[in-house]
């Protein structure tokens, strides 16, 4: 016999997860709504499964549908299914109509358990009536206050933004962070230096540059460099500490803070928190939260869609505090219209191409182009008359035709061919000694599994050293630390890098 689930309500919502959203909708709704008061019960799971795979169902013509039955079910008897109702409804983009709904069911019920799923519900789309019922009755739930209801308004009154063309002037104490995969350091460092940006170099960590402002300066001019993966503003560093409230609280409200919010901010300023290698810390970013807000009314905790994050990273000298812009897409790369799986990441493919150094008349080629990230961020620096990327995957030479187009280099020629690499001398207008750089992120091993990954890069080493120029340049992600043949290209930059998990170098080799 089979053993009873002690989670059963649990169970069925990971088979319902399993089912086409679809057909949830058109079969499984009809069959719940003329179900019997205990069936319904037995089956609120499905309330949830809606709610949930509402978005990856891309079935914006239902919302309306979806919302009305998820609006019924508040009025249902069970307390249960009401509660499973209000919890699915911030799922699908709730407004003011379900803002009142749930607002009535507050004013009605005494259950406690009632009362913590409402508050959850209101706290992600309580808007100005809740912020009103705040104010005039003093009514207040755990996870529902004044803070939390003005940042819901000012969401949905007004999205926020950032300024990049405003001018920041006290930059007599600040300092910047800039990130970058541990190994890059040595090519941001080298950026930074060739920038004519007002930022120096203070210090240099695994992964992590210190910048100091020398002149006032606008994000634009941080966001010029390209071979870091973020940036953000350094508040403070937290020391151990029976509680992290206060001083977090203070360094949030500082004037530091305020200043920098203020001046790259356009529209109410909010913020959310990211607790680095910690979890979400949920208790702790609530008192922080009213902490802040007491100190300055004007800084709004909000999970949802915030332009600033609060980050806390931990190092061994304390928890640095940093004030992090949340840039997605990223304005560094807006070409990037399409994407492959295991595509480079953009910084990388900028710091490859900036490794090659300077070229006069460069014919470039990518023999596993991808999406042509590493092609175009070379063309970026100038000196490129042509460019070439091949690749066996059709999806992936769509994505780099749609990204070369939408990165607008009209001077450069450009050809994206369906071809492997080892037929590179059967491509028209090319041929031997015709590449001044191959620059290629090449398949790993990792994401996509090769069957014999070490021939094949040797066969790139061999394919490499006739399509080179004499003097041409091979800029390339070694993930098995092999050596090129010794008559034919010699290595004149190598560098470790972590590639999210995994050590591979970086290289830089030269024919002879």
């Amino acid at each position: 016999m089979p053993k009873k689930s002690a989670h059963p309500v649990k169970d069925l919502y990971r088979e319902l997860r399993a089912i086409p959203w679809l057909r949830l909708w058109e079969q499984e709704v009809p069959r719940f709504n003329s179900a019997s008061p205990d069936e319904k019960l037995r089956t609120v799971a499905l309330i949830r499964a809606i709610g949930a795979g509402f978005t990856e169902a891309s079935q914006p013509s239902l919302k309306e549908p979806v919302r009305q039955w998820l609006l019924s079910l508040l009025a249902d008897p069970a307390e249960k299914i009401r509660r499973y109702a209000m919890t699915a409804l911030p799922k699908i983009g709730a407004g003011r109509t379900e803002e009142r709904q749930l607002l009535s069911l507050l004013s009605k019920t005494s259950a406690d358990r009632e009362k913590k799923f409402l508050g959850k519900a209101l706290e992600k789309i309580g808007g100005s009536a809740t912020l009103d019922l705040i104010r005039q009755q003093g009514i207040s739930l755990p996870l529902l206050n004044e803070q939390r209801a003005k940042a819901n308004l000012a969401r949905q009154q007004k999205p926020s933004s950032i300024r990049f063309s405003i001018p920041f002037s006290d930059v007599s104490q600040l300092r910047i962070h800039l990130r970058c995969r541990t190994g890059l350091e040595p090519i941001l460092s080298q950026e930074v230096k060739d920038s004519k940006t007002p930022f120096r170099i203070v210090e240099i960590r695994p992964g992590l540059l210190t910048l100091a402002p020398t002149a006032p300066f606008r994000l634009d001019d941080l966001f010029s460099l390209r071979c870091f993966s973020t940036a953000s503003f350094l508040l403070g560093t937290l020391q151990k500490s029976p509680s992290v409230v206060e001083p977090l609280a203070t360094l949030i409200a500082s004037p530091l803070s305020r200043s920098l919010l203020q001046t790259f901010t356009d529209g109410p300023i909010r913020y959310r928190f990211e607790w680095m290698g910690k979890g979400h810390q949920r208790s702790a970013v609530r008192q922080i939260a009213q902490r802040v807000y007491s100190l300055c009314p004007d800084l709004l905790n909000d999970s949802r869609e915030a332009p600033w994050a609060i980050e806390i990273h931990p190092t061994p000298i304390g928890d640095f505090v940093e004030l992090r812009p949340r840039l997605s897409p990223d304005p560094r790369f807006p070409y990037r219209q399409q994407d492959v799986p295991a595509a480079s990441h953009p910084p990388l493919a900028a710091a490859m191409a900036r490794l090659a150094g300077p070229f006069p008349d460069e014919t470039v080629w990518d023999p596993f182009c991808g999406s042509a990230l590493e092609l175009i961020e070379r063309v970026r620096l100038t000196g490129v008359r042509r460019i070439l990327g091949t690749d066996l995957s059709p999806d992936a030479i769509q994505a780099a035709r749609a990204n070369w187009q939408a990165a607008r280099f009209p001077g450069v020629s450009a050809d994206f061919v369906l071809r492997d690499f080892r037929d590179f001398e059967k491509i028209p207008n090319y041929g031997p000694a015709s590449i001044s750089l191959l620059i290629t992120n090449p398949p790993l091993g990792k994401r996509v599994p090769i069957p014999n990954l070490r021939g094949l890069l040797e066969e790139l080493f061999t394919v490499a050293s006739v399509a080179l120029r004499p003097g041409g340049r091979m800029v390339w992600i070694n993930p098995l630390k092999i050596k090129p043949p010794a008559s034919s290209l010699r290595i004149e930059f190598q560098q470790t890098v972590d590639l999210g998990g995994f050590a591979c170098r970086l290289e830089l080799l030269r024919k002879r």
